[in-house]
């Protein structure tokens, strides 16, 4: 079944949703989770955005994901298999949609660590750049429709980000590591 993409405006809860799921994170990871990051759209101030918590757990070592998934299960996160799991594991909440959390497994000190939080920084340091991304989330998930494909609209955003992210690494972002 194609999930709808629905693109709302800001929320100011979202941080403090962010927040709890955090708490609960960290306290089921105590001793894996060295870093426990809000990211994506929700994380951005006055950014518009699909209304799901995106959240980054940077652990010393992505494999074995046995250490970190049977916790992240309990919480009530499922694994999606994908060929991304050797460098990115991905968990959503709850098992079926609408999910309210997406969680995305990184090493700490990794590349993909850096990207996620080099794009974050970016967007909350050039409102411009929010903007246009807002701009262009907006119309993708009307050219979507309501036979949208989450991973067809992430596509569809990849030219957008690879340029920010890469012009924020080249800019020495992300602010925190």
């Amino acid at each position: 079944m194609s999930e709808r993409v629905v693109i709302v405006e800001y929320d100011p809860g979202w941080p403090e949703l962010f927040a709890i799921e955090r708490t609960q994170i960290a306290s089921a990871l105590r001793g894996i989770a060295l870093r426990i990051d809000h990211n994506g759209s929700t994380a951005v101030p006055d950014l518009p955005a699909k209304p799901i918590i995106d959240i980054q757990i940077s652990v010393a070592r992505l494999h074995p994901m046995d250490k970190y998934r049977a916790a992240l299960e309990r919480l009530g996160y499922t694994h999606v298999p994908h060929p991304d799991d050797w460098f990115c594991p991905f968990f959503h909440k709850p098992a079926q949609w609408p999910h309210t959390h997406h969680v995305h497994v990184v090493e700490l000190g990794g590349s993909e660590e850096k990207r996620t939080l080099a794009f974050r920084d970016w967007l909350r340091d050039h409102p411009n750049d929010a903007s246009t991304y807002a701009e262009l989330k907006r119309g993708l998930a009307a050219q979507f429709g309501a036979a949208a494909d989450q991973n067809d609209y992430a596509a569809a955003k990849g030219d957008f980000i690879e340029r920010t992210i890469a012009q924020a690494l080249a800019a020495g972002y992300p602010h925190e590591l």
